[in-house]
């Protein structure tokens, strides 16, 4: 595949995506820009989500994984199903009736300026650090088939993606988020199903009988009840995925706020069942993929690549196949990385003009005046992102890359145990102390999956975030209780 094809492949995409932001971005103003204006139909917002929650990194690592750890990943996402029930139970009402623009708003209401700041600051090194990345990874691919070829250095690509995804958030934000992340998840799905059609009749297999190629094919096992000590275990997945659901989307602004661009919340509530549901299927596509990717290399007699994630481009741009592979690989690629990126980026926005700047929180203020904040806050947060992925593209290795995951793992923990004692109890607690114990939690909870392995030579794995949440809820307990009651309302 030419490096010319790629960049029209890119080019045509991104002009769609300007068409788009252009089009959201007419009369829009600061409501549009953090909420959309809460006038989203909610139908459109689940469709959207269903993208949204795809990353340029699932859409290489899902299909690659198959080989070694077959379908068990559906047991997770089964447990996600749950976890969005449960965000649209117990969160997303209590978002709404507070009428929160970014959702850490809560922890003000609840506790105290404490609190908030806590969740808001956990929420951006989480997010700027995990978005940067995923993003490092599609960069490096693109770099590797694209920029490299034509002699163009990294930190150009990096620049010159951020500018166009900054172009069409700028204005429009969460509304402009929402329409193209719709264009994302049909891109997808669409791209998606088109590479198992051509894969398998480039195989021999017909259509009809894809199903049966599948379900007869090693790698298509998913349930695994036999081995508690394994990490695939149903039930470690399952229970991991509940909570991860909850930390990563209903405690994310990135994720959330989205769904809170509906009307209201029964709207919200239609919306994040319909999107977990649809995941479920959406995820099922990309395994069914990587089933057939496997069947095409044990037929072409190739080697598996050392990395799993290289798996899907190695067949994609083979020279058997057709040009149009290789076409949809890209597009479906760029649309799950590209709109990612602007995602984070308008949620990284938000969080720190409201949360952390505290602009726009007082009713009198200018509403010009925070649209320029805002603007260069924007322009902030994309420069920022931009010399994240750089730094990871010079000093990268497998363990860099882990040590951020993890570090976004330890970060989500505090927050989830911050919004459960915060629901789940009616105490009022010291606020001046609650960062303390948000520090201290990812501390204790490294000691303690130290301790776990140094001693009983247990892994830990998913459950590093539940250790994390549970040290942060005792806490918390452990605090003293304030008399004045002032930030104490009603949780659910």
């Amino acid at each position: 595949m030419s490096p010319f094809t790629v960049v029209l492949t890119i080019g045509v995409y991104f002009a769609l995506l300007l068409i788009v932001g252009r089009l959201a971005s007419r009369n829009a103003d600061n409501a549009t820009f953090f909420t959309g204006g809460r006038r989203m139909p909610w139908f459109l917002v689940g469709v959207a989500m269903i993208g949204a929650s795809i990353s340029g990194v699932t859409f290489i690592s899902v299909p690659g994984m198959v080989a070694a750890k077959g379908y068990s990943y559906l047991q997770m996402v089964l447990g996600f199903i749950v976890g969005y029930v449960v965000i649209a139970t117990f969160l997303v009402p209590v978002f709404y009736k507070r009428n929160l623009v970014s959702i850490y708003g809560y922890l003000s209401q609840r506790f105290g300026p404490g609190a908030y700041r806590s969740g808001a600051w956990l929420f951006f090194v989480s997010k700027l650090t995990g978005a940067s990345v995923r993003f490092f990874v599609v960069c490096a691919v693109l770099q590797f088939l694209v920029f490299s070829p034509l002699g163009i250095p990294f930190e150009i690509n990096v620049f010159l993606t951020i500018a166009l995804i900054w172009l069409y958030t700028a204005s429009a934000g969460v509304k402009a988020l929402i329409w193209t992340d719709l264009i994302k998840s049909l891109c997808l799905i669409l791209s998606v199903i088109l590479c198992i059609a051509y894969i398998a009749l480039n195989c021999g297999i017909t259509i009809a009988d894809i199903p049966a190629v599948v379900t007869s094919h090693p790698t298509s096992r998913m349930w695994h009840f036999d081995d508690p000590m394994a990490g695939s275990y149903f039930w470690k997945q399952f229970i991991a995925g509940v909570f991860m659901a909850i930390a990563t989307n209903g405690l994310d602004q990135d994720m959330m706020q989205r769904n809170l661009a509906c009307r209201d919340s029964v709207a919200s509530r239609k919306n994040m069942i319909f999107s977990g549901v649809m995941q479920f299927f959406v995820i099922a596509l990309f395994l069914v993929l990587g089933t057939l990717l496997l069947v095409f290399v044990e037929k072409s007699g190739l080697e598996l690549p050392e990395k799993s994630d290289e798996l899907f481009g190695l067949v994609a741009t083979h020279s058997s196949m057709p040009p149009v592979i290789g076409i949809l690989f890209v597009v479906g690629l760029v649309s799950a990385a590209y709109s990612a990126a602007g995602s984070a980026l308008t949620s990284l926005t938000t969080s720190f003009t409201i949360d952390i700047l505290d602009a726009g929180n007082q009713s009198g203020d200018d509403p010009r005046r925070l649209a320029r904040t805002r603007l260069k806050v924007h322009g902030l947060m994309s420069l920022l992102m931009a010399a994240v992925i750089i730094v990871f593209y010079h000093l990268s290795t497998d363990d860099a890359i882990s040590a951020v995951y993890t570090v976004a793992s330890y970060t989500y923990g505090p927050i989830l145990g911050l919004f459960l004692y915060g629901l789940f109890t009616r105490f009022s607690i010291a606020d001046r102390f609650v960062p303390l114990v948000c520090l201290a939690a990812p501390f204790i909870s490294w000691a303690v999956q130290w301790g776990l392995e140094r001693l009983f030579g247990y892994q830990t794995g998913f459950e590093l975030l539940l250790i994390n949440a549970f040290v942060t809820v005792c806490g918390l307990h452990l605090l003293p209780i304030r008399k004045s009651t002032v930030y104490v309302e009603e949780s659910v």
